[in-house]
Parts: C-alpha cells; sequence; structure tokens
C-alpha cells in the first residue's frame, strides 16, 4: 500500500470539511478502497496508485471550487464525483458575487446551472428558470434584479406571482389588500431581507421602486426600465401568461421562474408556464434554464424527497398509460 499527502493551503480545513468532517466523510464514501486521514491543513491518502490519482484529481477541484466560491455543498461534491467537473469549474462567467446581503454576506450562484441563469440574463431579456423546489431559481433571479438596480441597469424591480392556487381570490382573507396579499409573496420578501437592509427594503417598497404584487395586477401596463420576475409561474394560466409576457418594455429584463411538479391549476386548465416552454424554446432572445436535483441546495433530505415523488409520479403515469391500453414499452 502506498500513501499520499496533500497539503491544504489557504483555505480553513474545517470550514473545507463541515461540522464533524461531515463533508470529509462524503468525499470518503466515494473512495471505500482508499485510507483518508485529516490532520491539521494535511491530508493522507492510502491505497492503490490509480486510485490516489483519482482521489487527487477530485480534490483538487473541490479545493479549487471552494477557494473560489467560499463554499462547497454536499451537492457540489456529488456532481463532481460523479462527473469530470471541467463544466463546475469551467463557467467563470457569474462566479462573482452576484449582490452584498446583509451583514457583508457575498451572495453567489452555487451550482452550475444557478451560474447558466446568471449568464443567460446577461445574454437575453427573457429567460425562464424552471426545476424542483430548492434549486435556487427565484433566489439567484432576485438577487440578479437587486444587482441591475444598485447598478442603475434598471429603474425597479416588479416581483409578482399568481395568488392563491392562480385564482387570486382573496376575499375570504381578513385585512387590507396589502395585508391579504403579503403571505403569499412572502417567498420574495424573504430573498430581498437577505440582500437589502430592512429600513431601506422598506422605503423602496414604500416608494415604488421594489413592487411586490399579484400577477393580475399586471394587466393593462406595459413594464419598462424594470427587472421583472414572474414566480411560480406554473400556476398561471395559458392567458395569464400570454397577458404578462406581453406587457414587456423596450429596456426590461424578465425573468420567468417555476416548478412544473406542482402546478395547483384545476385539471382542465393547462398551466401557462408548460404553453410558453412549449411555443417559445428556440425563439431567438429568450433562454430556457432547466435546474434539476443536483442543484437542490436547501437540506440533503430535500433531494430524496424530490427522487421520491419523481419515482412515484412515474409509476402513476405508467399505471394510467397501461390502464388505457398503452402498455410500456421495454
Amino acid at each position: 500500500m502506498l500513501e499520499r499527502k496533500i497539503e491544504i493551503q489557504g483555505i480553513n480545513p474545517a470550514e473545507l470539511f463541515g461540522v464533524n468532517n461531515a463533508k470529509l466523510n462524503h468525499i470518503k464514501a466515494y473512495f471505500p478502497k482508499l485510507h483518508v486521514t485529516a490532520r491539521g491543513n494535511v491530508l493522507t491518502i492510502t491505497g492503490d496508485d490509480e486510485v490516489m490519482d483519482e482521489f487527487e484529481k477530485k480534490f483538487k477541484l473541490i479545493l479549487k471550487i471552494f477557494d473560489k466560491y467560499n463554499v462547497i455543498t454536499l451537492n457540489n461534491i456529488d456532481n463532481l464525483m460523479l462527473h469530470d467537473g471541467s463544466d463546475f469549474v469551467g463557467l467563470d462567467k457569474g462566479s462573482e458575487t452576484l449582490v452584498h446581503g446583509n451583514h457583508g454576506v457575498k451572495i453567489k450562484a452555487k451550482t452550475i446551472n444557478q451560474r447558466r441563469l446568471v449568464e443567460a440574463i446577461s445574454k437575453n431579456d427573457m429567460v425562464f428558470a424552471v426545476g424542483p423546489a430548492g434549486t435556487g431559481k427565484t433566489y439567484t433571479a432576485v438577487a440578479l434584479a437587486v444587482r441591475a438596480l444598485k447598478a442603475k441597469e434598471v429603474k425597479r424591480i416588479i416581483l409578482t406571482r399568481p395568488a392563491v392556487e392562480a385564482g387570486e381570490n382573496l376575499g375570504f382573507l381578513p385585512g387590507d389588500l396589502k395585508e391579504k396579499l403579503d403571505p403569499y409573496m412572502m417567498p420574495l420578501y424573504d430573498a430581498l431581507r437577505d440582500m437589502i437592509p430592512p429600513e431601506k427594503l422598506a422605503d423602496m417598497i414604500e416608494f415604488g421602486i421594489i413592487e411586490i404584487a399579484p400577477l393580475a395586477f399586471m394587466r393593462g401596463r406595459t413594464l419598462d426600465k424594470a427587472f421583472v420576475i414572474l414566480d411560480e409561474a406554473q400556476n398561471s394560466t395559458t392567458m395569464q401568461m400570454k397577458m404578462f409576457l406581453t406587457r414587456m418594455g423596450m429596456t426590461a429584463k424578465f425573468a420567468i421562474t417555476g416548478d412544473m411538479s406542482q402546478v395547483d391549476l384545476p385539471g382542465h386548465q393547462r398551466s401557462g408556464l408548460a404553453y410558453a416552454l412549449d411555443i417559445l424554446t428556440g425563439v431567438e432572445g429568450i433562454s430556457v434554464i432547466r435546474m434539476g436535483q443536483a442543484d437542490v441546495i436547501r437540506h440533503k433530505l430535500v433531494k430524496r424527497i424530490i427522487d421520491a415523488f419523481e419515482k412515484k409520479e412515474a409509476e402513476q403515469k405508467d399505471r394510467r398509460s397501461e390502464s388505457k391500453g398503452n402498455p410500456k414499452k421495454d
């Protein structure tokens, strides 16, 4: 058995390996034939030459990513272990800090597709970001909007989403219109609160620099000199989607985010997001970023939950197909 040592320079090993070496243990699980120990900033590996070569190659990519983004997630590690990693480290566009959030926190794109979303926004005036919960679609879009506002590329930010299962029937709720709407807009408020100090955010909302409103309020308007985000777009109807997309002014940026696995529309209504993706994919000036499980940056259980739901939904789809006399092909 041979032994090698890898010295970690310029990086705090405790931050790299995580609490109780959770991230190091995650890496080690991919190399069961190696004996790996960490002491201070030195990693010692013991095993066959070929396996050690592969470990060293992957570990250097991990160090490179951590050095660039000051973070490495379990999903990042999975991506690097299951692929060659060239896509991950090669996308320099968008790897910079998107915006400095509250308390000096640097908000960056953390996954391959989040960085592709950043790049797509820079090249196109309309971008669709589609994928499951926890992939950072809305959060990244809001960060890009805040960055554009701070850079004076736009004069305002407009955040909208269909309210209450796309029907927007809010009358049964207590309070004035703002109080009725706020619970449905909370994910957008949460993202903004991470990026803008509370007092300044309140002023920007009061003076209309940042507007958060239900999708129905976009009707009849021309949205210009603005960064506009339609969130939860899967719950828009086809007519609502057409209405929204045709609000675009000459100097606007539009980001449309949604999750096709969470459509709340009645069964007879087609999702406006699904319709738009069908007819607009490939149209010049419009980009579509499809995010997946590898982009999930919430608790590790979120990825497992998505796996379980997708597996079950696929089984149910197969059973429905067979019951209609269309047996699944081998």
